[in-house]
């Protein structure tokens, strides 16, 4: 069952290729400047320097997401935090977008992880913004809370991207946002912004965060010091046209196609719940061993034997000093819920990267707690400490593809039996 279990994960990203994607969305007209920016900037790169051999552009993305584009400049940056290369790449792109004319098309491909790989600070140092962004990532802020004020600490997010050229816009997006809001893909650089100063502020009320130099600046902008992003019905966004290419329920779509022509007779059907899920990862598992317990107890509200696929983006609020990724964490508090009556399940994210550790997820089996008790693991201390990649590295249930060059949200599937 591990074996089948990977086999979806991998079927799906492949059947959701980001240059396919990008592809068959190009037009037909050549842009006179192309830009990229994401974890898979470089396919999407590669299908546009196909089309467009004659167009120069650049390409920005995550070290060790890198490779040629034809004719296009790669350049490599940090993530999940911004670093120099991310200002570079950022002001780097301002000029370019800048010289164009008003008659010129830039064709921007957008993917997920943008926010840090391209990073003009605005109101506070390079330093500040790191600061701000790894204080919000441990809060267990949702990611359109993060981006709140990701987009009024930048002069690139929330719409500034296009708003600083006088072409027209382009931006074709693969979105890795529940509900593929594309204001929150790359924090929105050729999308309105919805949020202002005042909600950013409200963002680091929420969850108790001082950031000093970042909120002395959004108190400015809340005074109405300092101007706002472009919101919906901007003229300066006019020109521009955001279209999703692919997002998270293609995936599941994908994946639900595997296990469907699978034939094997272990999982004849399939239920597609939601690629919608966010929330803390430990109640997202609730949900998830509940549902599987409902399942089991009443047949309802599906039969098993079935094949559960659910999307989405978890939270976690980070209090441990352990080594874990939402869907690692995800997967061990679902073996916690659903204690010695377990099943086989993954959990993985779709760029290769879960958290800050080398492996995509991981895959737990009905005895998951058994094992790990048989080794000596606390699995519950183990969670207490945000530890759970290191209690899946010593089951040996790490699912490691290296960076996949794609990002379309999370991928999870759990096979209750009958």
């Amino acid at each position: 069952m591990r074996a089948r279990l990977e086999a979806s994960f991998r079927a799906a990203l492949e059947a959701t290729d980001p240059y396919a994607l990008t592809r068959a969305h190009l037009p037909r007209e050549p842009p006179a400047l192309i830009l990229c920016v994401g974890k898979a900037a470089v396919p999407m790169a590669r299908a546009a320097a196909d089309a467009y051999p004659d167009v120069s552009g650049l390409v920005v993305t995550r070290e060790g997401y890198g490779g040629r584009a034809g004719q296009l400049d790669v350049r490599e940056s940090a993530h999940p935090l911004p670093d120099e290369r991310s200002q570079a790449a950022a002001e780097e792109a301002l000029e370019r977008v800048g010289s164009l004319r008003e008659d010129d098309l830039l064709l921007v491909l957008v993917s997920g992880g943008g926010s840090a790989l391209q990073s003009a600070p605005w109101g506070v140092s390079l330093e500040d913004k790191r600061a701000a962004n790894q204080a919000l990532l441990r809060s267990g802020a949702a990611i359109g809370e993060i981006n709140a004020v990701r987009k009024h600490l930048s002069r690139t997010k929330g719409g500034q991207l296009a708003a600083a050229t006088p072409a027209r816009v382009l931006a074709l997006v693969l979105s890795d946002v529940p509900g593929d809001d594309l204001a929150g893909v790359a924090s929105g650089p050729t999308v309105p912004d919805p949020t202002s100063f005042a909600d950013a502020l409200a963002v680091l009320d929420r969850y108790a965060l001082d950031l000093a130099p970042a909120r002395a600046h959004l108190e400015r902008g809340a005074h109405g010091e300092l101007p706002e992003t472009p919101k919906p019905g901007d003229p300066r966004l006019a020109r521009v046209e955001n279209r999703l290419i692919g997002g998270g329920w293609h995936l599941l779509e994908a994946a639900a196609g595997f296990w469907r022509a699978d034939g094997d007779g272990d999982a004849p059907a399939v239920a597609t719940l939601s690629d919608r899920f966010g929330g803390e990862a430990r109640e997202l598992a609730r949900f998830h061993a509940g549902l599987v317990q409902s399942i089991r107890a009443h047949q309802a509200p599906f039969r098993p034997p079935v094949v559960l696929l659910s999307g989405g983006e978890a939270s976690v609020t980070v209090r441990g000093d352990g080594l874990g990724g939402r869907n690692q964490e995800f997967l061990l508090w679902l073996a916690h819920h659903l204690g010695d009556d377990g099943v086989w399940a993954i959990a993985c994210d779709s760029d290769g990267i879960d958290g800050t550790t080398d492996a995509a997820g991981a895959v737990i089996r009905p005895d998951t707690l058994a094992r790990a008790g048989t080794a000596g693991i606390d699995t519950l201390r183990s969670l207490e400490r945000n530890d759970a990649h290191h209690v899946f590295a010593e089951l040996d249930d790490l699912v490691r593809t290296g960076p996949t060059r794609n990002n379309l949200n999370d991928y999870r599937a759990i096979v209750v039996s009958d």
